[in-house]
């Protein structure tokens, strides 16, 4: 099992971050769940492949050859794909993954998650995507989203495709009873 995570090049400054951090990925390692990321070394990206590596877990990263440099590419990975564009590191990041679950980040962490979203809305693919909405970093966007939703800019179906929880363990088990893991394609 591959599970993607969309997740910031910077560090956060909430310490709980860390500590979920530590908590997913020893739960990855003992469930033998392969990591997929941005690829950097830098960061709650840095600190997530730090992690499982230092478990013995194994990390793959997809890295834009523009950002080798700025996001400073891991070198300790089980495998680094080096591509040309960020469109590319999202294209390749949702083929090598069975599920998305998304950590604190900015603006690229924003566009990797609706992009994704869009992919699911548009029927390009049924994978479960979480946000693990970590001292309500994403509550604004909960909101939002809700808002878009009673305006009938969003449709309640397609509001769902992102499931929002504080806790990993009720994603966990979002991933494990969401229909696409009984019929992978």
């Amino acid at each position: 099992m591959r599970i993607c995570i969309f997740c910031g090049a910077s560090s956060s400054l909430d310490p709980q971050v860390e500590i979920e951090i530590k908590k997913v990925m020893k739960h990855f390692h003992e469930h033998e769940i392969e990591l997929v990321y941005g690829g950097a070394a830098i960061g709650v990206m840095g600190s997530l492949a730090n992690n499982l590596i230092s478990l013995g877990g194994k990390v793959t990263g997809v890295i834009p050859q523009r950002l080798m440099k700025k996001e400073v590419a891991h070198a300790a990975l089980n495998e680094l794909h080096v591509v040309k564009d960020m469109h590319e590191r999202k294209q390749m990041m949702y083929e090598l993954s069975d599920a998305f679950l998304i950590f604190p980040g900015g603006m690229g962490t924003l566009d990797e998650l609706f992009e994704i979203l869009t992919w699911k809305q548009l029927g390009m693919h049924a994978k479960p995507i979480a946000i693990l909405n970590i001292n309500n970093y994403y509550q604004s966007l909960q909101t939002f989203l809700d808002h878009a939703v009673s305006m009938k800019l969003v449709n309640p179906d397609h509001r769902n495709y992102a499931f929002f929880s504080s806790e990993w363990e009720k994603i966990w088990d979002y991933f494990l009873t969401y229909e696409t893991w009984k019929h992978k394609k």
